[in-house]
């Protein structure tokens, strides 16, 4: 083979190579609230939902620890997507959220009854929203959790039983949905990451995100 032709076939066959396409890199939810599909959506990314298959209340039955139980139900919730076939070559993320009062720990009330009693417990006081987020992707891990100091104004017990009646706060730890009538509760907020209250912190999981998105590039 001649030098030119060479140079000719080395040229396009650099170039077919450079125009095969890398397969997209997946990233799926592992959580089927509504809150944080939109939230995750807010970041202008493409991503699937998979309902995660984690033992929730086994957990927290062995755990008391808020820290430790948030950052654990993550981490399960990723782990149990990303053993599924869909989840094994995707970034999967998992979160968790609760809320951490006077060394108890609330969850999802699920009925009026309960967000009732959560509410008047927390009436006037202040407590911690837990909300951790763990993304496993092959062999590499991240986890972190944020913390929100939540004070909450005085209320009086008609004044909850009517919020609970027009917000039915039941899927959500502490029963309030800060996103819609449950920011009228509270008199104070400090928070470093405002998304992180309506269940996916979205500054520290977009920095991630990003880092797979460009290396994946490569």
């Amino acid at each position: 083979m001649c030098y030119a032709r060479f140079k000719s076939y080395l040229k396009n066959g650099i170039e077919k190579v450079s125009k095969i396409k890398k397969p997209e890199l997946k990233i799926i939810l592992a959580s089927t609230s509504p809150y944080r599909k939109k939230l995750l959506e807010r970041l202008g990314i493409a991503f699937d939902i998979v309902r995660p298959n984690c033992d929730e209340d086994f957990f927290k039955n062995k755990i008391q620890n808020s820290q430790e139980l948030a950052h654990r139900l993550a981490f399960e919730k990723a782990l149990s997507v990303q053993a599924q076939p869909a989840g094994s070559e995707a970034v999967v993320i998992g979160t968790d959220q609760l809320v951490s009062f006077q060394g108890k720990i609330f969850n999802k009330p699920g009925n009026k009854e309960s967000a009732q009693g959560q509410l008047e417990n927390l009436s006037g006081k202040s407590h911690t929203l837990v909300t951790a987020v763990c993304i496993l992707y092959r062999d590499q891990k991240w986890a972190w959790a944020n913390e929100t100091k939540m004070t909450m104004r005085g209320l009086g017990t008609e004044e909850i039983s009517l919020y609970i009646d027009r917000d039915q706060p039941f899927d959500c730890a502490g029963s309030y949905k800060i996103e819609k009538l449950g920011i009228s509760l509270f008199e104070k907020i400090e928070s470093t990451d405002w998304t992180s209250i309506e269940g996916l912190p979205l500054l520290q999981t977009q920095q991630i995100l990003l880092t797979l998105l460009g290396q994946h590039a490569l």
